[in-house]
C-alpha cells in the first residue's frame, strides 16, 4: 500500500504480540523485597540466630544490611564474625550475600527507572551532573566506593541512571566489598572486641542512619502544624 512504512508496521505488530513487560518483573521485585523483610525479621526476633557464629546467618544478614537503603549496618556483624571464623571465609560468606542482594537493588531501580515520576525526578540538573560524573570513571568510583565508608546506596541509582552494565556493577562489588570485608572480618578477630562494644556501634551507626530522616520528617510536617496567620 503507497505511503505504509514498513518498519513502522514492523514495530507496531511486534509491540501488539508482547505481553505487557512490567507485570512479571513487579512480582519478582515484591517477592525479593518480602524476602528480604522476612530475613530482617527473623533474625531481629530470634536471639539464637543473633547470637549464632554461623556463617550462614552472615550470609543471610547481609540481604537486610545491604538491601536499598539498608534497614541495619553490616559493619558490627562482620566485627562479630571475624572474632570466631577465619577473615578469609567472613568475607566470602558477606560478599555472596551482597552481591546477591545488589543484583536485586539493581533490577528495582531499573524498574523504578522505568517509572514516568521517577523520570521526572530524575531529569534534574543536579541528578544529570552526577550521572555525568559517575560515568567518567564508573568503576573506579564504584570500587572507591565499596571499599571505603562512603554511603553505598547513592551508587546504587547511579549505576542505573548512567545505564551501568549489571555484569560490570557486580564486578565491582566483588572487588571493592571483598578487601572490605576482609579488613573488618581481621581486625575483629586481632581486637576481640567485646560483645557489648559491637552492640554499641551497631546502636551508634543505626542512629547516625535514622536522625537525620526523623529530623527531615520534622522539618517536612512544622509547616504543616503551624497555626495559620490572623487575619
Amino acid at each position: 500500500m503507497a505511503g505504509r512504512d514498513p518498519v513502522n508496521g514492523l514495530v507496531a505488530g511486534v509491540g501488539r504480540t508482547c505481553p505487557p513487560r512490567p507485570r512479571l518483573k513487579t512480582a519478582l521485585i515484591i517477592a525479593e523485597s518480602m524476602v528480604v523483610v522476612g530475613i530482617l525479621v527473623v533474625w531481629l526476633a530470634s536471639p539464637a540466630v543473633r547470637q549464632s557464629k554461623s556463617l550462614w546467618v552472615l550470609f543471610l544478614y547481609c540481604f537486610p544490611s545491604q538491601f536499598v537503603l539498608a534497614a541495619v549496618p553490616h559493619e558490627p556483624a562482620i566485627l562479630f564474625f571475624g572474632k570466631f571464623n577465619p577473615a578469609w571465609a567472613v568475607a566470602l560468606s558477606a560478599t555472596a550475600g551482597t552481591l546477591i542482594t545488589e543484583v536485586i537493588n539493581y533490577s528495582i531501580f531499573e524498574s523504578l527507572a522505568d517509572l514516568k515520576t521517577f523520570r521526572r525526578i530524575c531529569q534534574g540538573r543536579l541528578i544529570n551532573r552526577l550521572v555525568a560524573l559517575f560515568r567518567k570513571a564508573p568503576f573506579l568510583t564504584l570500587w572507591i566506593a565499596g571499599l571505603t565508608p562512603v554511603p553505598f546506596y547513592p551508587f546504587r541509582f547511579l549505576v542505573v541512571l548512567a545505564r551501568y552494565p549489571v555484569s560490570f556493577y557486580a564486578l565491582a562489588v566483588v572487588l571493592s566489598r571483598f578487601p572490605r570485608f576482609y579488613i573488618l572480618a581481621a581486625l575483629g578477630r586481632a581486637f576481640n572486641l567485646p560483645n557489648g562494644l559491637i552492640a554499641g556501634l551497631f546502636l551508634v551507626l543505626m542512629a547516625a542512619a535514622l536522625i537525620p530522616l526523623v529530623r527531615d520528617r520534622l522539618r517536612r510536617r512544622a509547616p504543616e502544624d503551624r497555626p495559620a496567620p490572623a487575619p
